[in-house]
């Protein structure tokens, strides 16, 4: 038994007293118009289908295009952080800080006698 016969639930000798009753209700001409508008009725339905698949599909063809890359900065444009601070990235979410001055050095300085300034 075929699947289809088996979820309808219909077994050989079942399916042949449909198929007579059919025969003697609607008779030998009017079945064959019967199956020719059937097979119609499912030609259209599937082409109405694929036309709605296809809007659907340029659509979402239509309305989604990525976004261009940023063209590329200049090396000699790039801006840079003032001396002091920690620079912010996008990525990592840092906010740039100004960081404090360091103390001047006193007493036995590391510093050249030609910086120091005299006292």
């Amino acid at each position: 038994m075929s699947p289809t016969l088996a979820v309808l639930g219909l077994s050989g000798g079942e399916l042949i007293m449909v198929l007579a009753a059919v025969l003697v209700l609607f008779g030998a001409k009017r079945i064959p118009e019967f199956a020719k508008g059937l097979g119609q009725g499912i030609k259209e339905f599937k082409k109405a289908s694929r036309e709605v698949q296809d809007e659907i599909q340029r659509a979402t063809e239509d309305t989604y295009s990525p976004p261009p890359p940023p063209p590329p900065a200049p090396a000699s444009a790039a801006p840079t952080a003032p001396a002091g601070t920690v620079p912010a990235t996008a990525e990592s979410g840092v906010v740039p800080i100004q960081l404090p001055a360091a103390p001047a050095p006193t007493g036995g300085s590391t510093t050249p006698a030609s910086t120091v300034p005299n006292a």
